[in-house]
């Protein structure tokens, strides 16, 4: 019980006999009758032990439902809360008999006099708090204990409220029909103080009760509710000198205030006065919450103050490491805001600290302030190198509060070594060298047998024993140390372990970078192919990949190809595009034999398939058109391979060969109308972009083999090419047909020349590959090794393919694919020359007859810029502004020629969706003869639903579903867009499938 409750027992309580009158059970005016309790009280003085004994009780009230009680007491000893003992619940009683004793052992006689004996009967409930019925209380200085004395003791009402949540005043309406009963809540009266802010109450709630309630608020955010309420208290706890309360303070902060709290000016006080209060308990609970909290509030109101806590002499070693640790955070969130300099040289001496854990959170800091400040930062080298001396060259024992599976301080000299990575090899010969000794013993201890069989032992060794690696790698300055390292490595790629597998092949491929132990790497070739093999592990079998990448030479480039083309067929998916970079990389540098390189390219492509991407086909155009020693292998090899693609990559790759260096066909022993139709046969195979790479490949066998011009005529004239629905086939149909119809022998020679070769620059295969590894993942072997030897092209630098030669003709082609800067001006003219250009002017009405060319034509004439991948202008509008404007002088006449413009009507509309009711409302209003046209017709192939939906919407109209009545009838809708006008579209497709035609109506 509380203090007041005792003072107001001892106020009102007065000396009592067991011949009282209240002992005889007469009752007060007005007083409520709650029965009453018989028990009895002694004390052994011999014993020092005070004995209570429990009889039974009488005329108890009922608190149940069902009209009784289950009563059962409690025994205390006030002002002692803590301690208390309980009788048995006796079911459903309300006279029962407990005849319990209860020994209450140790208490001196002077300590027994000065306590009061305090009993409280209570209903047991099962479900829900128990019921109070009534309590009695007897001082032990009114009792003569030398006896067992028994009391009858009327109950009163419980003067603490214990049980009591207050009074509630409610109306209760049964309602036999509906079988319910409804509840009224009026009002209530004299509540507790339950609520975390005191207002239920005049109680104002104490420390204890705020933590717990912030606890429980605490919790309810765990579990994903918002709590907007409870912040101030949180921020009150702050205050407290009990470190549970304080504790719970900086919790609830750091897990619910942010940064744009208005309480954050509250919470920075209740900081700085931890800060500064020496204490070094509440100073680390200070410095976790700015660690935890991080904002930048925070760091501009503590930046000044943590590194003078952090260098104080004063400080203590578990202070030390919080303040390091909360600049690493304050650091990494804020980084202007944490200036060091005159703090620099005594956080670097922290190095030499006797704490290791000091040591421990300063190498971190030092690590993150020396990556942004590395000339602030250089004294910590020599100290750095001092530190894992110690550490490396201590035994177990030594370091016995920081070893961890006979690994002396694994984690610290992890940090050391990745400080040392920041800087090059010390200059100090001395410090060079002490270097060099910590790094031969790391290595000398990876070779003694294991202290321990437990995993943590090895992991703790070998964690060492990377980072030392990684920092003989970033030196690479040590021949004999990266020999070590690599043979070390060795021994792990066929460790049974996955993850050192993994690590050995990734540290192996930045050891393949360095001149020093490039050739040690290679000696273990068959061991990384053997991994590519049988690795069950996908990210272990890319590491082997990129080794063998790494390594690869001109010794070992045709095997090291040769087994990625093998990988290459049961390769996952994820990597495959990666592995095909590879190759052809790898196959461009180290090519000696240009047929064995053109072999590998086409073998790459057809094993890959749609992995290839655009910037490998587009290289080995190039190259190949700049060599003229492999133009004539490479078609022949290509063309023979037309008639058994199974792939439309390697397809396109053809075309695009064949289109540029189509003259070098003609030594095939194909027959013109032979090579003709195996192009031709897989064009309805082809996307857009490849059917039009086609037309250009026809027009070009027109200039080179003219006994099969009609043939190709024939297919450019024919109705698929001349109203294709893509404005790009259509325009090239239109034009190449024209163009071989009206042109000379020698303007076809000059309009479809061969193209030259190729300006020399950067492969964009490589960088491709940079891109999709990203920066850092593998070391750039191109860089590195410096072209130990020059490229199949003859120089250092991989060249570039053109863009102008191959660039696809789909509107996504305008961006620069091999980073060659912008691509040349399309479709455009060349300028006349003085004496007048010698191009007809195909788009004369009039087709004229060839006149013969004047003496000095040839020297005057400017062949034009048109090239077989000439792209249409997106926007049809533009394309006939062009056509307009292209008139020419042949012969020194203008001339002028109508012809087909590739523009159908379909190519400006804009589908527009609308109902039902708007779509024959608007149909109804189109009632001119000039407005609609009607027309019936066959249908060519079976009436498909989803075929015909999709031509309609291919037409560029909106399909609009359930418009029409007939379910069998497709609606549709879109507008004209023209350069002044918008003009609304309506369409109708009925379909009779009986008589299988259609019914267009517009």
């Amino acid at each position: 019980m509380c203090s007041a409750l005792w003072e107001r027992l001892i106020d009102k309580t007065a000396p009592l006999s067991p011949g009282s009158e209240d002992d005889n059970g007469h009752e007060g005016p007005g007083r409520e009758k709650l029965g009453r309790i018989q028990f009895s009280v002694g004390y052994n003085f011999q014993d020092s032990t005070l004995t209570v004994k429990i009889l039974k009780g009488q005329e108890l009230p009922a608190k149940d439902f069902s009209g009784t009680s289950d009563p059962f007491v409690k025994i205390y000893l006030l002002p002692d809360k803590k301690n208390k003992l309980e009788t048995k619940v006796k079911r459903k009683n309300l006279n029962p008999h407990w005849n319990e004793t209860f020994l209450f052992e140790g208490f001196p006689y002077e300590k027994v006099v000065q306590r009061t004996l305090y009993l409280q009967v209570l209903d047991y409930d099962r479900f829900s708090r128990n019921d109070p019925i009534g309590e009695v209380s007897i001082p032990l200085n009114k009792v003569d204990l030398a006896h067992m004395q028994t009391f009858w003791k009327e109950l009163k009402p419980c003067i603490d409220g214990s049980g009591s949540r207050g009074e509630l005043l409610l109306s209760l309406c049964y309602n036999p029909t509906a079988n319910t009963i409804t509840v009224n809540i009026i009002k209530a009266r004299n509540l507790k103080a339950m609520d975390i802010g005191g207002t239920s109450g005049d109680k104002a709630l104490d420390g204890y009760s705020k933590k717990k309630y912030v606890c429980k608020l605490l919790f309810i955010f765990l579990l994903g509710h918002d709590i907007d309420f409870g912040h101030m208290e949180a921020v009150n706890l702050l205050s407290s000198n009990r470190y549970t309360e304080k504790q719970i303070g900086y919790l609830f902060i750091s897990v619910l205030v942010n940064s744009n709290s208005e309480l954050i000016r509250l919470i920075n006080n209740g900081i700085k006065n931890d800060l500064a209060s020496r204490n070094p308990t509440f100073m680390n609970l200070a410095l976790h919450c700015i660690a935890n909290v991080g904002s930048r509030e925070m760091a501009e109101a503590f930046t000044a103050d943590i590194p003078k806590i952090l260098v104080a002499g004063d400080t203590m070693d578990s202070v030390k490491q919080s303040a390091a640790l909360c600049l690493l955070r304050l650091n990494r969130t804020s980084p202007d805001l944490v200036p060091m300099g005159e703090w620099t040289s005594r956080v670097v001496h922290l190095l030499n600290d006797q704490h290791l854990g000091v040591v421990t959170a300063a190498t971190s800091l030092i690590t993150t302030l020396a990556q942004k400040n590395p000339e602030e930062f250089k004294t910590s080298v020599s100290l750095a190198v001092s530190r894992l001396s110690r550490i490396v060259t201590s035994a177990s024992t030594d370091l016995q509060d920081y070893t961890y599976y006979f690994v002396p301080a694994p984690w610290l000299s992890v940090k050391l070594l990745r400080l040392l990575q920041c800087y090059p090899p010390p200059e100090d010969g001395a410090v060079r060298g002490r270097l060099t000794e910590c790094l031969e013993t790391i290595l000398n201890k990876a070779q003694e047998p294991p202290k321990s069989k437990k995993v943590q032992h090895s992991n703790a060794k070998n964690a060492v024993l990377f980072e030392a690696i990684s920092l003989i790698i970033h030196h690479d300055s040590e021949p004999n140390l990266l020999v070590r390292a690599c043979n070390q490595l060795g021994q792990f790629l066929q460790h049974r372990e996955t993850n050192l597998r993994y690590l050995a092949l990734e540290s192996m491929c930045t050891l393949a970078s360095s001149e020093f132990s490039h050739e040690a790497v290679k000696t273990h070739i068959e061991t990384v192919i053997n991994a590519l093999k049988t690795e069950r592990d996908v990210s272990v079998r890319q590491r082997a990949v990129d080794l063998l990448y790494a390594m690869c030479d001109r010794s070992n480039a045709q095997q090291i190809v040769a087994e990625m083309l093998n990988y290459l067929e049961t390769a996952d998916y994820s990597i495959r595009e990666e592995i095909v970079l590879k190759v052809a990389i790898l196959a461009e540098k180290y090519a000696v034999d240009y047929t064995w390189y053109v072999d590998t390219i086409l073998n790459l492509i057809r094993i890959a398939g749609d992995y290839v991407s655009e910037e490998v086909w587009y290289r080995v155009i190039q190259i190949v058109i700049n060599r003229d020693d492999v133009q004539g292998y490479s078609a022949k090899t290509v063309f023979e391979k037309v008639g058994f693609a199974d792939y439309l990559t390697l397809f396109t790759y053809e075309i695009l060969l064949l289109q540029n260096q189509v003259s070098l066909v003609s030594q095939c022993a194909f027959c013109p109308l032979i090579q003709f139709n195996l192009l031709h046969s897989k064009f309805h195979l082809c996307s857009v972009p490849t059917r039009a790479l086609l037309l250009s490949t026809y027009i070009k066998f027109v200039n080179l083999f003219p006994e099969i011009k009609a043939t190709i005529q024939d297919v450019l004239r024919s109705d698929s090419q001349l109203r294709n629905a893509d404005v790009e086939l259509q325009q090239r149909a239109v034009e190449y047909l024209r163009l071989s119809s009206i042109a000379s022998t020698d303007i076809l020679a000059t309009v479809l020349e061969e193209m030259p070769p190729f300006p020399e620059r950067e492969s964009s295969i490589l960088t491709k590959l940079k891109k999709k590894k990203g920066p850092g993942k593998v070391p750039d072997v191109e860089e590195i090794k410096k072209e130990r030897n020059s490229d199949m092209n003859g120089s250092t630098e991989p060249a570039s393919v053109n863009s102008s030669a191959v660039t696809m003709s789909t509107p996504s082609t305008s961006t620069d694919l091999l980073g060659l800067g912008p691509a040349p001006v399309l479709n455009s003219v060349a300028p006349p020359s003085a004496g007048g250009s010698l191009l007809v002017d195909v788009f004369s009405d009039n087709s004229p007859a060839v006149a013969s060319l004047a003496p000095s034509a040839e020297e005057n004439f400017s062949s034009p810029r048109i090239g077989s991948t000439d792209v249409v202008f997106d926007d049809p509008a533009a394309a006939v502004h062009d056509a307009d404007e292209l008139v020419d002088k042949y012969g020194g006449a203008l001339q002028n020629m109508s012809v087909k413009l590739p523009v159908t009507l379909n190519k400006f509309f804009q589908p527009t969706e609308m109902t039902s009711q708007d779509f024959f409302q608007r149909w109804k209003q189109l009632s001119a003869p000039q407005q609609e046209m009607q027309k019936i017709f066959k249908a060519k192939h079976p009436m498909d639903t989803e075929v015909t939906k999709a031509k309609i919407i291919g037409f560029g109209v909106a399909l609009l579903d359930m418009v029409d009545p007939n379910p069998s009838n497709f609606t549709g809708a879109g507008v004209i867009h023209t350069k002044n006008i918008q003009v609304g579209c309506l369409l109708r497709l009925e379909p009779n499938t009986q008589a299988q035609e259609k019914d267009l109506i517009r």
